[in-house]
């Protein structure tokens, strides 16, 4: 042990946290509709698997771009030697018209400011690496997704300091909360270095209201800090309001020539939207030439491979492929949302209502034995293991309330979800069945206990009229 790395030998990867300790748990029962019925359904992943019959449609309809050539000539051997960092220019403007387009073309993105990482988790970290070190803080809004405390702190030595929201407002940021997030880091001696958001929200599967937008470009031009939008959901929007980009709002606000069009960076990734998280495409948006610089540098570290830029830049060139595809994938998530929380609503469970996303932030509090974090993993751990669904609770997003629980919906089969919620069904029929009886009993011992109470007293009081006489 000696010989290796402090950093190899610490315990700040955030693996113990029960959002990947219920992975593992799937990963050792998994379920299969034929191979084990009885197996752990996995409701953990937020990952988009209804469109993939488009994109498979679309690959046979273009052998070229699946067999690496160009106007059937074979391009295999440009791919497969040396490209530089950059990227393709061909990949790049493919993407950045796909950013625009999910965005309903009311901004649009410059090659020039995009950075290609290997997956959007690649982007958060380099842009940490960019804008803080140790002994610096980063603000987010809580709940948020686990993977942060690994992705923004593990190698980076950089800091997460909350900003604690509540159910009461529908989580939403709050003025009041973003300065006691920052004068809790000057409490710990760190120096803030910027607020870091997911718009939509993961794991409360909404979009961000202009008015929280706009607090947020207020407090960060005041506090002379960045601002990172993860926008890697802006795809999955399905439903009113609509999605508003970062972006947009710095545009509509005419603050182009600002000091703060420089801090504000946006993070993209193919893997929510186009479900391709297996493909490793993320992107860091930058309007700052010297982070665009840095954070080119460090991408070669984590690169997106010639072949896979070949092929997306095919496929996100196809216009006709792209409006389609995106129209389909809204109506194929609100239709499966629908079906969560219909499903949950049989089961006497509601979720905050959600327009984005691959996931349902659903409210089981009513479920607990008492309104503590202890009770949430107790119910958490029968859920996992008894009803065989893994769902994240509540505290592994950091969430301050407990009860709640984050649960996805686009990761399986309609008939698998329809297999989970019969599970959940069942099982809070059987707590709820278990709560009255343990009421019944609870008034049956109150009405017996009255009762010998009464005849104790009857008892005593004879006993002291038959002294008396």
């Amino acid at each position: 042990m000696g010989l290796l790395s402090r950093k190899v030998t610490c315990n700040s990867h955030g693996q113990d946290s029960s959002y990947f300790l219920g992975w593992q748990e799937y990963e050792k029962n998994p379920y299969d509709e034929v191979k084990n019925p009885k197996g752990i359904i996995q409701m953990g992943l937020a990952e988009n698997q209804l469109c993939f019959d488009l994109l498979e449609s679309w690959l046979a309809k273009n052998p070229d771009a699946v067999s690496f050539k160009r106007e059937e000539q074979s391009i295999f051997k440009e791919l497969a030697l040396f490209q530089d960092y950059h990227g393709l220019p061909a990949f790049k403007k493919a993407l950045v018209d796909f950013m625009a387009e999910i965005r309903g073309n009311q901004v649009s993105f410059d090659t020039d400011h995009l950075v290609l990482t290997a997956g959007a988790t690649s982007a958060n970290e380099t842009l940490m690496f960019c804008l803080a070190e140790k002994g610096d803080a980063i603000l987010l809004p809580t709940p948020y997704y686990p993977g942060f405390d690994r992705d923004l702190k593990w190698r980076t030595g950089a800091e997460i300091v909350p900003i604690q929201c509540s159910s009461s407002n529908g989580f939403q940021i709050t003025e009041s909360a973003l300065e006691a997030a920052y004068q809790e880091a000057q409490r710990k001696n760190l120096r803030v270095k910027g607020v870091l958001v997911t718009n939509p929200s993961n794991p409360l599967g909404t979009t961000m209201s202009r008015n929280e937008l706009d607090l947020l470009v207020n407090f960060v031009t005041d506090k002379e800090i960045h601002l990172i939008s993860d926008e890697i959901y802006s795809g999955t929007v399905f439903s009113s309001p609509a999605f508003v980009s970062i972006m947009e709002v710095l545009k509509d606000r005419k603050l182009e020539n600002t000091q703060v069009w420089e801090r504000v960076h946006v993070v993209y990734s193919l893997s929510k939207d186009l479900g391709l998280p297996g493909f490793r495409v993320g992107a860091i948006y930058s309007n700052d030439p010297i982070v665009v610089a840095a954070a080119t540098k460090m991408s070669s570290f984590g690169l997106v491979s010639s072949q896979t830029q070949y092929l997306l830049s095919a496929m996100l060139s196809d216009k006709k492929f792209t409006k389609e595809y995106i129209s389909k994938n809204h109506k194929r998530l609100q239709k499966r949302q629908n079906k969560l929380v219909s499903g949950l609503e049989k089961a006497g469970i509601s979720c905050l209502e959600s327009n984005a996303g691959l996931f349902c932030w659903v409210d089981m509090r009513h479920l607990l034995s008492s309104n503590t974090f202890e009770a949430e993993m107790e119910l958490w751990k029968r859920i996992v293991y008894d009803v065989k669904l893994n769902i994240s609770p509540g505290s592994s997003c950091h969430c301050t309330e407990p009860g709640w629980f984050r649960v996805c919906f686009a990761n399986m089969s309609e008939d698998t979800l329809k297999l989970a919620m019969q599970r959940l069904k069942s099982f809070v029929s059987s707590i709820t069945i278990d709560n009255q009886t343990h009421q019944d009993l609870k008034n049956m011992r109150k009405k017996n206990r009255t009762k010998w109470v009464f005849r104790l007293s009857f008892q005593s009081f004879h006993d002291r009229e038959q002294g008396e006489r």
